[in-house]
């Protein structure tokens, strides 16, 4: 049994599109072709790992002869192409159909709710926008009006924008807590997301004090079936917000890349039994949802330095999982994400060095750390078996 299983993933680095992608107007994405094509990529470890050599990539020349860890790519099963989907996947739910969107804003009688519950006057926007663009062309007259910048995107959201200086954080955090309620049922997107923001001379931006409110997962996840079973489940950056708190008994804020990772070196010198779970959100954040090809590649080439450091620090029975939860390719015209297969590359001293090339479930990885503890998930076939030594 490995001990400590780290379960780290990389937001929206997908590895190709999957056969329905064309469903969701996303034929051709490849996040990590992209970052690859763009000569700025350097990722010396995830390529040991066995990242080049993935189902469909063609990489002929580029593919690693002597790869040190097992590696493959999942295909999703559930509906959709959000954080919360994939999480929750990974996790062993699987959704049958998506979280609804609002392509044309929020229905009259659920903004006449909002109003009633958080006790404002009105809201601007209430129509799909680009984050940083909604404040910019909202900003001055929120500051005039205080009404709070509603608005949503391709996914499941509903996002509250104020400025700090309008509305405290702890104001808008209790203005969402508020709105995730009214958010149910036929209703029920997958988060709410509050979305602080400030201003200087030259314009307004968003500030790290975001905070998701999800949707309770359906029926039981990997994370309760550990924390059930008397193991340790850590969550770092915004997995704690992703399964709204259950199954996690350490919770380490990060609301980067760079605190993420010291998040996780922080955990990795614990001695615990179980499970850490992290998400690093500037991929998908900064640089995807941005069409940020550059960024993003940096941003990859930076995460594979830190593996060099926290593989040092690894134990004989520890186990390290590289994943992501779905794509959005920074090169394509969208700012959306993409329906994309994720890579999964497994690292530690007691695993096999083998391609198990493409599964049918990002549940798969649940299942596998399920197995390693002695326990079962609701979804997923486990890979324990074709990859420890």
């Amino acid at each position: 049994m490995f001990k400590r299983v780290f379960l780290t993933v990389l937001d929206s680095f997908g590895v190709g599109e999957l056969p329905d992608a064309k469903d969701y107007g996303d034929q051709g994405s490849n996040t990590f072709l992209a970052c690859l094509k763009s000569g700025k990529l350097n990722v010396p470890n995830m390529k040991k790992m066995g990242l080049y050599n993935l189902d469909g990539l063609n990489l002929q020349e580029n593919t690693e002869k002597n790869c040190n860890a097992s590696y493959g790519k999942l295909a999703e099963v559930s509906k959709g192409k959000d954080t919360t989907t994939g999480h929750w996947e990974i996790a062993g739910v699987v959704l049958d159909k998506p979280f609804p969107t609002f392509p044309n804003g929020f229905p009259t009688e659920i903004v006449d709710k909002l109003k009633k519950e958080l006790g404002v006057g009105g809201f601007l926007c209430n129509k799909p926008y680009s984050g940083t663009k909604v404040i910019n062309d909202y900003g001055e007259e929120h500051l005039k009006t205080g009404y709070p910048i509603l608005y949503t995107s391709a996914d499941s959201v509903l996002q509250l924008a104020c400025h700090e200086n309008v509305y405290s954080v702890e104001k808008l955090y209790s203005f969402c807590e508020k709105a995730r309620k009214i958010m149910q049922g036929e209703y029920g997107v997958g988060r709410v997301i509050a979305r602080p923001f400030l201003n200087n001379n030259k314009e307004f931006y968003r500030t790290e004090r975001r905070h998701d409110y999800s949707l309770l997962p359906p029926y039981l996840t990997l994370l309760d079936e550990l924390k059930e079973n008397n193991f340790d489940v850590i969550s770092v950056g915004k997995i704690y917000d992703i399964f709204a708190g259950n199954g996690i008994t350490q919770k380490i804020d990060a609301k980067n890349n760079e605190q993420s990772k010291q998040g996780m070196l922080k955990a990795v010198k614990q001695n615990f039994k179980g499970l850490c779970f992290t998400n690093f959100v500037d991929f998908d954040m900064l640089y995807g949802h941005r069409n940020d090809v550059l960024g993003y590649a940096n941003a990859l080439n930076e995460f594979d330095l830190f593996l060099s450091d926290f593989i040092k620090l690894m134990e004989k029975d520890d186990l390290l999982i590289v994943t992501a939860d779905h794509g959005c390719d920074p090169s394509t015209p969208s700012t959306d994400h993409s329906r994309e297969y994720i890579p999964c590359l497994v690292y530690g001293d007691k695993v096999k060095s083998v391609n198990f090339h493409t599964r049918n479930c990002f549940s798969d990885i649940g299942q596998t750390i399920a197995e390693n503890f002695g326990l079962k998930i609701k979804n997923g076939n486990s890979f324990l078996n074709l990859i420890k030594k």
